[in-house]
């Protein structure tokens, strides 16, 4: 089984002994030389934030049905709303103009495997403790609360009454809503 859902295209000869880094910036080479200026604003037109997991298999432009410019898109290890979220969400609703929050987690998570040892892994190894968490959980739909909860609750986020949560099926494509526990 495939980890990616293409091959890899046969790289260039000029960058075959090259690094992914080196292919990848060739590739924005042949972009760039095509590129026009879509003329557009730093602020979404869809006036939404999209904060999802990292992970691979999630294209959100098209399992949203959103174009070039549409959201904000926000993404981390899990889809979690940690401070660092907090501080995107903010910029993107104070400085940019959103109003909506969507918060994507995803069945087959790899924070459902790993845990809080990982920081404690991470130190013995490089002799320095991490100062984040690793925001690891078992049960995504219950994450997904929590994450609604704590962007709800921010102080620093002026439009809390548009957030809303979801389960992405990696397997089928389809969103599956989660809402607040009552």
């Amino acid at each position: 089984m495939s980890t990616s859902a293409h091959a890899p295209a046969e790289p260039p000869a000029s960058a075959a002994a090259g690094t992914v880094t080196d292919r990848l910036v060739e590739a924005n080479g042949h972009y760039a030389s095509e590129f026009k200026d879509p003329g557009m604003d730093a602020k979404p037109v869809l006036r939404v934030a999209v904060v999802a997991c990292m992970d691979a298999r999630l294209d959100l432009h098209k399992a949203l049905g959103l174009s070039l410019g549409d959201c904000h898109t926000i993404r981390n290890a899990g889809g979690v709303v940690t401070d660092d979220v907090i501080r995107s969400l903010a910029i993107s609703q104070r400085a940019l103009g959103t109003r909506s929050i969507i918060l994507i987690h995803h069945t087959n998570c790899g924070m459902e495997s790993i845990t809080e040892d990982f920081r404690q892994e991470l130190e013995m190894e490089v002799g320095q403790r991490p100062s984040w968490a690793v925001e690891s959980y078992t049960d995504a739909d219950q994450d997904v609360r929590q994450s609604m909860q704590r962007a709800r609750t921010s102080p620093f986020l002026k439009h809390t009454d548009d957030v809303r949560g979801f389960v992405f099926d990696v397997t089928s494509g389809k969103l599956r809503e989660i809402f607040p526990a009552s």
